[in-house]
């Protein structure tokens, strides 16, 4: 990273991250605190980045016949207690009303944590027979949990999010929704964020409240810690016996459903920051950046100039989100506030390059320069390749780090000397008990992040009691 920062007062990321993090989402104005503890004001390009991410994964889900409905924001108390074991997992978390006006309620209204129960109670009166079946819907809205402590978009008491609730006809189904979508969101993350997965099943400990088996993807951050970027959960037909959801069969008998939940949130806006992002602010991938190319005039008074600019500017537009800053900044303080809100390539154009009949081109990511003529589709050709190049790289570069920073161990204090020297991942060989999995969280203050679909061989006992072992479980610490 070069001394000279064209941007100032961003904390190294290798001397405080966290602080590096919270000066990033602020200066390249994704988000501002509120008024209202523990929740933000999303700005402008921080929702714009929000809503790519929801445009693509919108459309993969409709692709595969899901459909979007919006449900009610409260859920009565009754409601919430008809299922021990989520409203146990969630209680702590739980935001009540207990007002209508000056008036106390008779029963209280909890703000949705999440909408299990309001979309179980909803296919319990609409769902009737094997034909109505599957119930395939997804609900885009925002949910509560009042957490105590809280960081911008990784973790506030209200949040964005996406989360589908289906009904199915059987077991195998509904196990196969829960697989599916997950491929849908690994898709997603690894071809428009730019950030590499782990794919696995969480462990009993770990799983959703309720849930029969959870399943997740990992992902690592900058600096080594993991995130749990997404989960989706195949529930059998537990909700469904709760709520008593059942539908006649082909063989007009009544059987109960089985139900799978999946959701992302705007947590992933948290993770593209940490994973790509530098000691000048924001990089982001081409896919979810609101402004791929950003044209910025030079000696701007010269006659031409601005023209060329908005000329270019129209030009590219039919083929990238491009825009044209003609603010009356230097161009250097334009250069470094893009690329403070990491912007993938800057178009520069000045008198020199019209009379040569070319522009410059910037890569945020390498800040590499090249000049490009400006005759024929030269210009089109190379915004798509440097585009293409530029993901290309952030996710190689996302990888070798996920590579780098996973290391095998063969016992606890293996592990908690490891992570408390260089962070990363674990692999390590688990026997299955609840106790060793609670002695990883007393001792090294880890986490089972996930038990990988891709399954390694890196030992022949448990990491904590020395017992025969045949699972490989991720271990980390985690946001």
């Amino acid at each position: 990273m070069p001394k000279n920062k064209l941007v100032e007062n961003i904390t190294d990321m290798d001397q405080d991250f966290a602080q590096w993090y919270t000066d990033v989402v602020r200066k390249a104005e994704l988000a501002e605190y509120s008024e209202t503890g523990g929740c933000i004001i999303f700005k402008p390009y921080g929702y714009a980045i929000w809503e790519l991410i929801q445009q693509y994964l919108d459309g993969d889900l409709k692709g595969t016949g899901h459909e979007n409905v919006y449900m009610p924001l409260l859920i009565p108390e009754n409601l919430l207690q008809m299922e021990k074991d989520h409203i146990d997992g969630f209680a702590p978390e739980v935001a009540w009303v207990t007002h209508g006006g000056s008036e106390e309620l008779t029963e209280r209204f909890c703000i949705r944590p999440t909408s299990e129960v309001l979309f179980c109670s909803h296919y319990s009166n609409v769902v009737q027979s094997w034909r109505d079946l599957p119930k395939l819907y997804n609900q885009w809205g925002n949910v509560m949990r009042w957490e105590k402590t809280t960081r911008p978009f990784l973790r506030t008491r209200e949040f964005l999010w996406q989360e589908g609730h289906t009904a199915h006809a059987t077991a195998e189904e509904s196990l196969a929704e829960a697989l599916q979508i997950l491929d849908i969101y690994c898709n997603m993350v690894e071809k428009m964020l730019a950030i590499p997965v782990i794919k696995g099943q969480k462990t009993e400990r770990e799983k959703f409240a309720g849930a029969l088996a959870t399943y997740t993807f990992e992902t690592m951050m900058h600096d080594g810690k993991a995130l749990q970027s997404g989960t989706t959960h195949d529930f059998g037909d537990k909700f469904a016996k709760a709520f008593d959801i059942k539908y006649l069969d082909k063989e007009n008998k009544l059987q109960y459903v089985h139900q799978s939940s999946w959701g992302v949130s705007t947590r992933l806006i948290g993770a593209i920051i940490m994973v790509h992002g530098d000691n000048n602010g924001l990089v982001l991938p081409p896919g979810i950046a609101p402004t791929q190319v950003i044209v910025i005039p030079v000696a701007s008074h010269k006659p031409g100039v601005t023209e060329k600019a908005e000329e270019l500017r129209a030009r590219l537009g039919k083929i990238a989100r491009t825009k044209i800053d003609l603010s009356d900044k230097s161009p250097g303080w334009k250069f470094a506030e893009h690329e403070m809100k990491g912007v993938p390539i800057r178009l520069e154009i000045g008198p020199k390059d019209i009379e040569n009949g070319q522009c410059v081109i910037a890569r945020r990511d390498t800040g590499e320069k090249i000049a490009v003529s400006l005759e024929g589709d030269a210009l089109e050709v190379a915004i798509a390749e440097t585009l293409k190049a530029i993901h290309d790289n952030l996710f190689t570069k996302a990888q070798e780090r996920l590579k780098e920073k996973t290391f095998a161990v063969h016992s606890l204090q293996e592990l908690k000397t490891t992570l408390d020297t260089t962070p990363g991942f674990i692999k390590a060989m688990w026997c299955g008990a609840d106790e060793c999995e609670v002695k990883v969280k007393d001792q090294a203050t880890a986490t089972s992040r996930c038990i990988p679909f891709d399954q390694e061989k890196v030992g022949e006992v448990c990491f904590v009691c020395g017992k025969p072992a045949d699972t490989m479980v991720v271990w980390g610490r985690a946001y």
